[in-house]
């Protein structure tokens, strides 16, 4: 019987194989058979035995590891038996002087690793995406709001390039936790290799070698759980971008505003089982859904890093969790907003109107800017423009023609160099600037990871 969404709804397939059991057991055949050839480099047993050992363990299959769990009660001695049942000779060196966690956290470093892997490239079409948005947008014109209330005149490319921003330091943020991350370990019971001796920390090494992983620098029964908590806090990072992302959309989408849409996937697609008209940005909102969802694990994740002196097994359970749905969501919605960003449609003609309903009071501003510039102290312009305005929102006048009945301000402006103040165009600063600085910086940043 399926239960979870994830099985049905959520994720991509890519993902989910990471994340698997099936995964899970394959991966922690690799750590026991790279433990048992360094144990062959070593002398414990042949190359020959080795060797034979990792032919057959190459058969061992996600069922006979649960026959023999359900058995005995205990999931890495179940892999223990089945790999070391078809071993031979070898078997008996099989998860020599290993302890659970040193196959399951060295298994997940490796999950750990493909998954950034696609987070990573996952970033970067996102960030193609919207740098495509933003250069097409650069001069497209529209309504800036504070406290969800008119302020200065803004361009869509300039928005789009904020959220460039924002996503190329999760890439920076990727590269950095990598190698903090991607460490596995074969310490034994408490962390101090009693089992092999002076050659422990060598043993160690070459084991993480095959893998292409790092050696933990020092660590328990189990790795420190920082590295899994800084992960957990980075993928709701994420999340919490997409979220905002989806959630401006949705903003921009209400019939109040009207200038951003989410482009319907078929002509058939329905948007209300009761009202036929409805337009619904269900994948924006899926975003923001699932996105609290992934913020929600930082802190079970933060409580499974507090464990009895060497260990406990409250973190067990809970990072079975934790680390799986976290990866398996934040990939998906890193999918679903690269999809919404590249279907979005843009209403430049709404955007226009919405701006010209605000009868330049916008624009107040740019006319205390212009003031102060021609000799009025700054304060004073300030009260003038909001005195001005009141005035304009109580009689639902136009801003330009309550400060053509103002005689201090036809002292400083002529009605043409009024009206030039109150275009939105020329009130835009260094906003088409900066959106070509920030395309220019993602095209360098992205282009290595396509290569």
């Amino acid at each position: 019987m399926i239960v979870h969404p994830i099985d049905f709804r959520y994720g991509t397939d890519e993902m989910k194989r990471i994340w698997s059991e099936e995964s899970r057991i394959k991966r922690m055949v690799w750590v026991e058979l790279a433990l048992l050839r360094v144990l062959s480099e070593f002398g414990y047993l042949s190359t020959e035995e080795y060797l034979k050992a990792k032919k057959q363990a190459r058969m061992i299959t996600a069922e006979r590891v649960k026959e023999i769990e359900a058995e005995i009660k205990h999931d890495v001695m179940s892999l223990v038996k089945a790999i070391a049942e078809v071993s031979g000779d070898a078997g008996r060196w099989v998860h020599f002087g290993a302890t659970s966690n040193d196959i399951t956290d060295t298994a997940v470093a490796t999950q750990l690793r493909d998954t950034l892997k696609i987070i990573e490239v996952k970033i970067a079409k996102l960030i193609v995406v919207l740098s495509e948005k933003a250069a097409e947008h650069k001069n497209t014109i529209c309504l800036g709001r504070t406290h969800g209330q008119p302020a200065l005149p803004v361009t869509y490319g300039f928005r789009f390039a904020i959220w460039i921003s924002e996503m190329l330091r999760h890439l920076e943020r990727l590269e950095q936790i990598r190698e903090r991350l991607l460490v596995g370990q074969i310490s034994g019971a408490v962390g101090t290799q009693a089992s092999f001796g002076d050659a422990g920390m060598e043993i160690e090494k070459r084991v993480m070698n095959h893998l292409n992983l790092r050696a933990s620098e020092i660590s328990s029964q189990i790795i420190p759980r920082d590295i899994y908590c800084e992960y957990i806090q980075f993928l709701a990072n994420i999340a919490t971008t997409l979220e905002k992302i989806a959630l401006n959309i949705r903003l921009w989408q209400r019939s109040e505003t009207q200038e951003v849409f989410e482009r319907f996937d078929t002509d058939k697609q329905v948007g209300s089982s009761t009202m036929p008209h409805k337009r619904n940005p269900i994948d924006s909102e899926q975003i923001c859904g699932l996105a609290r969802i992934v913020r929600g694990f930082v802190e079970p994740q933060h409580q499974s890093s507090i464990l009895w002196e060497e260990r406990d097994l409250t973190n067990s359970s809970a990072e079975r969790i934790t680390l799986v749905e976290s990866s398996v969501l934040v990939d998906h919605i890193l999918t679903k907003t690269v999809k919404l960003i590249t279907n979005l449609e843009i209403d430049k003609r709404k955007a226009e109107e919405n701006l010209k309903k605000q009868l330049g009071l916008n624009m107040s501003e740019a006319v205390m800017i212009a003031l102060t510039k021609r000799g009025v102290s700054r304060q004073i312009a300030h009260e003038i423009l909001r005195v001005s305005a009141l005035i304009a929102y109580e009689k639902k006048k136009s801003l330009k023609d309550v400060l053509l009945e103002n005689k201090e301000i036809l002292r400083y402006f002529d009605p043409d160099e009024l009206e030039e103040l109150l275009k939105p165009e020329n009130y835009l600063g260094t906003a088409q600037k900066r959106v070509e600085m920030i395309i220019e910086k993602a095209k360098k940043k992205v282009e290595h990871i396509f290569s």
